[in-house]
């Protein structure tokens, strides 16, 4: 078994939530995922992860939209604790680190399409920003904000899905 899963499993509860919190910022999945221990192996982890994610509604999406930074700023988001929003701010950064080498012309579209997208849907532009360029990135937004509200929260909520995957690994190789 994998030794970050074994200690998270026995771990105090503040601390597991922790844990969650780093991976993905809605407290009610995280609270779940608490809920949920044991958990055996990463498998099951990832798959536990899924369900509990398939059961949340739109203000659990919305409180784990609004802790991630905006694609291309240089500017941590807003998020639960302190000690979860530094882990949260190191993989988000890693997450968006094409945008560190990104023109400043790129940078200031996607500012102005980020703010056009709040304006529209209400929530954060999130992708699963890893292994994408700058320039995909903002070709991704400029295509979905041709997506209706409903569309577009169910597309932010997959994306989140998979960030979380990405940061449970992450946290697993700790």
């Amino acid at each position: 078994m994998n030794s970050t899963l074994t200690n998270w499993n026995t771990a105090p509860e503040r601390t597991a939530l922790e844990a969650m919190l780093a991976c993905c910022g809605a407290t009610r999945w995280a609270t779940f995922m608490i809920g949920a221990r044991p958990v055996s192996t990463p498998g099951s982890l990832y798959v536990t992860a899924d369900t509990i994610w398939s059961q949340m509604q739109e203000p659990d999406w919305l409180e784990a939209f609004a802790c991630h930074p905006r694609i291309g700023s240089r500017k941590p988001a807003e998020h639960a604790s302190t000690q979860s929003a530094s882990q949260f701010a190191d993989w988000s950064k890693q997450e968006q680190s094409s945008t560190q080498t990104a023109t400043e012309q790129i940078l200031a579209r996607l500012a102005a399409l980020n703010a056009q997208y709040e304006e529209q849907f209400g929530f954060t532009y999130i992708i699963c920003a890893t292994g994408k360029s700058a320039n995909e990135m903002l070709a991704i937004l400029e295509r979905r904000l041709a997506s209706d509200r409903t569309t577009e929260l169910t597309e932010a909520a997959e994306q989140q899905r998979q960030i979380t995957h990405i940061r449970l690994k992450k946290w697993l190789a700790e």
